[in-house]
């Protein structure tokens, strides 16, 4: 009896190891060839910004490229779904953001992809804020100022957003509800086109990410009267963040991230995670960080699913208040 369970603990054993090693043995030479970051946005904007600041500094320490492709489409859905049917040996990773790891999940019924069954997250990289902008013939210098201008005429004022159910719609539909103000939403095609309209005065206002707007903010086009992120941005030591403003429940602003396909091997996603963050510590991509207003987020695989956690909780509550939903 003792010699067959011995024989049962053995073939168990082998068993085990077996099913680890091909793991084990896949990080062990990996990565052979070139790693495709996909990154669910056009080129040029926050998302794809930080993609290749990241990629730039992976792709040596990795000792293989990191080549960006870029998905844009359906408020980053069609990249995120590309990412999350990718193989999960670690060749295909994607950037993961608040709209695609939280405003979505929270607002498109039919989305093609679960944010949190789908990926194994591998690190937040950087939080860039967002600000709420209006164009200069607007009548207020500061956030209670134009909330006393909206409440005054109900409707009067617009704002524009990339899309219908976008971050930035869920964005200002929130803070709407907070301030107890009625805005008319104006939505666009893209965050280029609603950034062009806010700078001619089509349209009165917008939230968008720091780094998209702040040459135009120095160059007095457009007026910055709050930000969306964890505390004020160096860049605008004199603009307050919504909490300040007594709107906490607006959250703490916008991240990006990096994620694989679910069912990456763990040694893989630990390999990814320290390049990751050897990248973090690079005081050239520090530098670069800081130019775009954007601050450090590094953490592990755990801490970086809490936080996606969050932001779908956060924005299906938001999303139910406001009552949007694309469907």
């Amino acid at each position: 009896m003792n010699l067959r369970r011995t024989l049962l603990k053995t073939v168990a054993a082998a068993a085990t190891m077996a099913a680890i090693a091909p793991a084990v043995w896949a990080a062990d030479n990996y990565p052979s060839r070139p790693i495709k970051l996909i990154v669910p946005f056009g080129a040029g904007g926050s998302t794809d910004i930080v993609a290749r600041l990241l990629a730039d500094k992976m792709g040596p320490i990795l000792g293989q490229a990191v080549v960006i492709e870029n998905k844009g489409g359906a408020g980053g859905s069609i990249g995120a779904a590309e990412i999350a049917k990718s193989a999960p040996d670690g060749y295909t990773i994607g950037m993961a953001t608040v709209s695609t790891h939280g405003s979505n999940p929270a607002i498109m019924s039919k989305l093609p992809y679960d944010a949190r069954k789908d990926f194994a997250p591998i690190t937040n990289v950087m939080a860039v804020p967002s600000v709420f902008v209006v164009h200069p013939s607007v009548p207020a210098n500061t956030m209670q100022e134009f909330i006393a201008l909206a409440k005054k005429e109900p409707g009067k004022y617009s704002f524009a957003s990339p899309g219908t159910g976008s971050l930035g719609h869920a964005n200002i539909e929130n803070f709407m509800n907070l301030a107890g103000i009625e805005l008319l939403h104006v939505p666009y095609k893209g965050a280029g086109q609603a950034l062009n309209d806010a700078l001619g005065g089509q349209v009165n206002a917008m939230t968008d990410n720091l780094s998209s707007s702040l040459t135009n903010i120095k160059a007095g086009k457009l007026r910055p009267l709050a930000v969306l992120g964890l505390k004020r941005a160096e860049v605008l030591p004199d603009v307050p963040t919504y909490t300040e403003l007594g709107f906490p429940e607006m959250g703490d602003g916008g991240w990006f991230g990096l994620v694989a396909p679910a069912g990456t091997p763990k040694p893989i996603i630990d390999k990814l995670n320290a390049a990751a963050h050897q990248v973090m510590q690079d005081p050239d991509f520090q530098k670069k960080q800081k130019e775009i207003a954007g601050e450090g987020m590094g953490n592990s695989p755990e801490e970086f699913a809490k936080q996606i956690d969050a932001a779908i909780e956060r924005y299906t509550a938001v999303a139910k208040r406001a009552n949007i939903r694309i469907d």
